[in-house]
């Protein structure tokens, strides 16, 4: 077996060394090309290695081209203007000759590093890309449009249409290689001219009329997210920028983002989108009343994507003046049972508080969600039930009049009356809340769990004023509950006497000592 070992051993060393000693030649037919300009056609060798099948010399070759190119465009070496073909430079003098064939070149090399965002190996497409922006960044300084830049601000669009085009792949899942993309997102510029490529590229990978695919849509969906973010954090200092910049970026994120969503979204898309909508989305574009579509049509579709869509629509009712009609009764149709048990709960009620805080709501209607959630509580896990408890009597103490479903009189007969409420009537005006009382709240009384019993015998005595803050129990779960329930509970020390007895019969003010003896 040893002979094997060192055979095993000198080939990979062998490998090392052809690693290396390509690096070094690479390295030194780049050099030989920015010395001496003889030595142009080298260049060939190096798009050769580009194109290997072997992974480490492509990743050398990518460095060497880097340098190379970079190089070029800073020494101003490449033709600038429209490109003529090769066979028509010719004739021209050689400084010119030399110009356009380095210009071709250089798109070659372009166009294999853009292929190579598709390469199966991860190691290739990032070196690739990197590559790029480094090419995008010297042609913003060096151009190679021929047009007046003083009075034209110098960005290479057409390089980064490609890229984003390459990264909204339909056969290459480039997710990882995104989150790579997200640093060069860091820059102004680049994240504008972003923008502006994916709402073009966005209609070309996505099919209106048959939908999308979900690895499609996800692809597209993280480079959106990535650029939400970063135009957040800049939100907060926009000071890199004059206020019309600043405008002009909050119009092309609008329209990024509305050309997305105006197509057919699988349902878990639909959530992520929802979830970031109200504070990454909305505060950032020049008309949120835009979205009064999106968001009405996502209210509609009901269960958890409509629980969602009531963040952004409060935003707009809030801050927008929005008009929704029927927006309590769709409220009051998504109380549910599995609105106990979704991810979402918390940011449900916290919500649904916040809609039924106002004190000028109508006492049918506020009587109407009591009830509705008094009804549901008879199911509800001891996690939701303390979540429950409070939000009702909030809204008890907020509508007095809603007191008479606490204290309801008995018939004349002396026999207890029905219970009037219709559950399964979704318009809360005519599900008789009001000639109903709230029972439920009594029966929970005799509930298994102690905390839920001892938080419905609150409402026994008079409801204090001060409302209860029900931001502490939000996010409270089953798993909590047990756990502090299982908590073993410290028993304190308790004294037996005033003074610690050091000896038989002596101790505690020598009372034993007095009428006892051993003799």
């Amino acid at each position: 077996m040893a002979p094997v070992k060192k055979r095993n051993v000198s080939s990979a060393k062998t490998t090392e060394q052809n690693v290396k000693t390509a690096k070094i030649d690479l390295s030194s037919k780049v050099e030989g090309i920015l010395v001496n300009r003889k030595n142009a056609n080298v260049v060939f060798d190096i798009l050769e290695f580009l194109q290997s099948e072997k992974e480490k010399d492509v990743v050398s070759a990518v460095d060497a081209c880097s340098k190379l190119f970079c190089t070029l465009l800073e020494r101003k070496e490449l033709f600038v203007g429209k490109l003529p073909g090769e066979d028509e430079a010719l004739s021209g003098q050689a400084e010119e000759k030399y110009r356009i064939f380095m210009r071709h070149r250089y798109n070659s090399c372009v166009e294999i590093l853009l292929e190579h965002l598709s390469h199966e190996v991860h190691r290739v497409k990032e070196s690739g890309l990197c590559c790029l922006m480094r090419f995008a960044a010297e042609e913003g300084q060096h151009p190679l449009e021929d047009l007046d830049w003083s009075e034209h601000y110098s960005f290479p669009r057409a390089l980064i249409q490609a890229v984003v085009d390459r990264l909204l792949s339909r056969t290459t899942d480039n997710s990882l290689l995104i989150s790579r993309f997200q640093e060069f997102l860091e820059m102004e510029d680049v994240r504008y001219y972003v923008m502006s490529s994916i709402r073009e590229n966005v209609g070309k990978v996505m099919d209106k009329s048959k939908g999308v695919g979900e690895r499609i849509c996800s692809i597209c969906a993280c480079l959106l997210f990535s650029l939400s973010v970063f135009f957040f954090l800049n939100s907060l200092n926009i000071t890199y920028c004059a206020e019309p910049c600043w405008l002009e970026h909050k119009r092309v994120f609008e329209r990024m983002w509305l050309g997305f969503l105006k197509y057919k979204l699988p349902s878990n898309m639909y959530k992520k989108v929802l979830v970031i909508l109200h504070d990454s989305i909305l505060p950032h574009m020049s008309k949120p009343t835009l979205m009064i579509d999106f968001l009405t049509a996502a209210y509609d579709v009901g269960g958890a994507i409509s629980l969602l869509a009531l963040n952004g629509l409060f935003v707009l009712i809030h801050q927008h003046n929005l008009d929704y009609p029927d927006f309590y009764k769709k409220l009051y149709n998504l109380l549910e049972p599995s609105v106990f048990h979704v991810k979402y709960r918390a940011r449900f009620f916290h919500l649904a508080n916040l809609f039924l805080s106002s004190s000028h709501l109508p006492v049918y209607l506020v009587a109407a969600f009591a009830k509705r959630l008094a009804r549901l509580a008879l199911t509800a896990p001891p996690a939701a039930l303390l979540i429950v408890l409070p939000f009702i009597y909030n809204l008890i103490r907020r509508h007095p009049s809603c007191r008479v479903l606490i204290h309801k009189p008995s018939t004349e007969d002396g026999e207890s009356q029905f219970d009037l409420y219709v559950m399964e009537e979704e318009d809360p005006a005519q599900c008789r809340a009001l000639e109903s009382s709230l029972w439920e709240i009594k029966t929970l009384q005799k509930h298994y769990h102690p905390d839920v019993a001892k938080a419905a015998m609150l409402i026994n005595a008079p409801l204090s004023e001060q409302e209860d803050d029900i931001s502490e129990v939000l996010e409270i779960t089953v798993h909590e509950l047990m756990e502090r329930d299982l908590k073993q509970t410290q028993t304190k020390s308790i004294p037996l006497e005033f003074e610690t007895a050091t000896e038989l019969l002596r101790g505690g003010g020598d009372v034993l000592g007095q009428h006892f003896c051993l003799d």
